[in-house]
């Protein structure tokens, strides 16, 4: 499925649509350039999911936790070696838990993980626009 959105408030309204049919042990590889939008698409999915605090990448402490409907573990891996590393952080509670998992970065370890994840592209195009598609979502039309 690709979607486009032209504004930054449209890419929070696509999460809060992604976010409202997501269930406990989702995972979604989030994928694009520094300022793709992932991060902002993040704040829709979070919104929906009840969680009222503000949402930051978590690049440099990693993973951020987020509690609402369910947890939220937010995660950025740009500055992982690679698969290894992500394991060695004890992440294997979170891709198997009661919440869902949002990956940043995730094209360093797909080996990692599960195979049933979401892998959310999102490409910005000079107009300000940005293309974004879904890749194994099992939850209908948004």
């Amino acid at each position: 499925m690709t979607l486009i959105t032209h504004s930054e408030e449209e890419t929070i309204a696509l999460g809060k649509k992604i976010g409202s049919k997501l269930q406990k042990g989702d995972v979604i590889a989030l994928q694009g350039t520094l300022g793709a939008g992932k991060t902002t698409i993040t704040k829709g999915i979070a919104l929906a999911l009840g969680i009222e605090d503000t949402i930051t990448s978590p690049t440099f402490c990693l993973i951020s936790e987020y509690e609402g409907k369910m947890p939220l573990y937010h995660m950025d891996v740009y500055r992982l070696e690679g698969g290894e590393d992500f394991i060695n952080l004890g992440v294997d509670d979170m891709l198997y838990g009661r919440g869902v998992c949002l990956i940043e970065w995730s094209e360093k370890i797909m080996e990692e993980l599960p195979k049933k994840t979401i892998i959310l592209r999102l490409e910005p195009k000079e107009d300000g626009s940005r293309t974004i598609s879904l890749e194994n979502w099992k939850y209908g039309e948004l």
